[in-house]
């Protein structure tokens, strides 16, 4: 029988020892290697190719939906599983968009976890129930006038009180190319060329 090849990639030790532990109950599986950080990961990708990595969101340094685009990048054939305590739209969607091919809250039950690194490995797309609900949401609003989200809002609102694309990604827990895509997408949504006019927009708008 030929195992499932797994990466664990998570800055908390404890988190990477509980689901080594669960992963390697089961027979078809095999952890080939843990890594804290997204360099290490990038390191053992490049070294071993995994089927599956499970990839954490908040990294320290290269957060996890940048390094889900370096993996696809480098290894094209790795079925990356973003596994986080974080959710809300504009996260599902950019990993999404990245090309993760799960999305996985840290509360999922073990027989939960497994079956959808089995599931990924056959080419199915795996999302905890949340974050599958809020990616229709999304898909709905494109198809009615790209509507302003809640996570739009919360961005134009911390761009008016001035903060940089470097503060807004320390506060969004998202890298600095991500916060300026979403930035960019604001702006488009508003129909505006900057900052100034997205926040004269949204007072107008009575947004702020």
């Amino acid at each position: 029988m030929q195992r499932i090849r797994v990466l664990i990639v998570d800055d908390h030790q404890i988190v990477r020892r509980g689901l080594r532990a669960i992963l390697e109950r089961e027979p078809d599986l095999e952890v080939i290697g843990e890594a804290a950080s997204a360099e290490a990961a990038l390191a053992i990708v490049s070294r071993t190719p995994p089927d599956v990595a499970l990839v954490d969101i908040r990294l320290e340094g290269m957060g996890g939906i940048e390094l889900c685009r370096r993996i696809r990048e480098v290894a094209p054939g790795v079925a990356v599983v973003m596994l986080t305590s974080f959710l809300n739209e504009t996260l599902v969607r950019e990993c999404v968009q990245a090309g993760a091919r799960g999305y996985l809250l840290k509360d999922v039950k073990d027989l939960d976890l497994v079956q959808s690194i089995r599931r990924v490995v056959q080419g199915e797309a795996v999302l905890a129930p949340k974050a599958a609900s809020l990616l229709v949401d999304w898909m709905q609003q494109r198809e009615h006038g790209m509507e302003l989200t809640a996570e739009d809002l919360h961005l134009l609102r911390l761009i008016a009180r001035g903060l940089t694309n470097r503060e807004l990604a320390a506060e969004l827990y998202l890298s600095e190319s991500a916060v300026k895509e979403r930035v960019l997408e604001l702006f488009r949504k508003m129909k505006v060329k900057g900052r100034v006019e997205a926040v004269m927009e949204g007072v107008r708008r009575g947004l702020l």
